[in-house]
């Protein structure tokens, strides 16, 4: 039972990061510069 409980929780979290990582990218952020060209040497193409 305590596997199962486990299971959940870190199902539940991982779901919660992938969330978190689509709305960003929906809203143009990436994960390599984060959408601050400044700082990314305009690789984003901004």
């Amino acid at each position: 039972m305590g596997t199962l409980i486990v299971g959940l929780a870190l199902a539940a979290v991982i779901a919660l990061a992938v969330r978190s990582m689509i709305k960003d990218k929906k809203n143009g952020k990436s994960l390599q510069c984060g959408g601050d060209c400044s700082h990314c040497s305009g690789h984003c193409g901004r």
